[in-house]
């Protein structure tokens, strides 16, 4: 979204566009923002005098939301995710989907274990389907990456981390004894900010461009009892 031969000197790098991530950018003199996800997934018939994207226009920042072609990128989200948690020997999970990674830890470790170590490593809440085996391999793909279960099988995975689950996957991990592992959509993708930023400050540093990521936090909150998390 914007004008494709409009200058820019600062970028904002986010997973969402978001209210936060505008004012960032205008309080940045930032002409435009890079987000993950896109702001319109559905077409639109108009657009208002208020609002998130009026804003976007008036003040003339452009938006450039990779979605899937991050997915699918060769350092792409699913890599960022592998590196945030520590996974060695990191290779596609499978060549026709594109979208995932697998590796190894540095040391095998147990069910309790690993989901502590998850959960530290992308500050995050977690839920996940109890294994007895040891994990060492580890299969990776960036928010809603259910589907990738069976790949994660065949390619020898002791667990799989994402974003999303469905009953029937997690009832299935369970009777295969298999460590599924739900790191919610905005830990397992918020990831690539950081990395990314660093990459493009590095490459155009020349230019005169400044890079920075925004701060952001779930949308969601957690709780149990009489605990809330987020």
């Amino acid at each position: 979204m914007g004008d494709l031969d409009s200058a820019f000197r600062g970028c904002v790098v986010c997973l969402d566009v978001t209210e936060e991530v505008v004012e960032m950018a205008i309080l940045k003199k930032a002409e435009l923002i890079i987000s993950h996800h896109p702001i319109i997934f559905n077409p639109l018939k108009k657009i208002s005098n208020k609002g998130l994207i009026s804003k976007i226009l008036k003040n003339n920042i452009s938006v450039i939301s990779a979605h899937t072609n991050l997915d699918k990128a060769k350092s792409g989200v699913s890599f960022f995710l592998a590196k945030t948690l520590g996974l060695l020997n990191v290779e596609v999970l499978e060549e026709s989907m594109g979208y995932g990674r697998i590796g190894e830890l540095e040391k095998s470790l147990s069910f309790l274990e690993f989901l502590k170590y998850v959960s530290k490593k992308l500050n995050t809440p977690v839920k996940a389907v109890k294994t007895s085996k040891q994990i060492k391999n580890v299969a990776v793909v960036s928010g809603s990456g259910y589907f990738a279960f069976n790949a994660a099988l065949k390619k020898g995975a002791d667990a799989l981390v994402t974003g999303e689950s469905k009953h029937n996957i997690l009832v299935e991990a369970l009777e295969k004894d298999f460590c599924f592992v739900d790191a919610s959509h905005f830990a397992t993708e918020n990831v690539f900010c950081e990395p990314l930023v660093e990459i493009l400050n590095e490459r155009f540093k020349n230019n005169g461009v400044s890079f920075f990521k925004a701060e952001q936090k779930s949308p969601a909150v957690f709780a149990f009892g009489e605990e809330v998390w987020g």
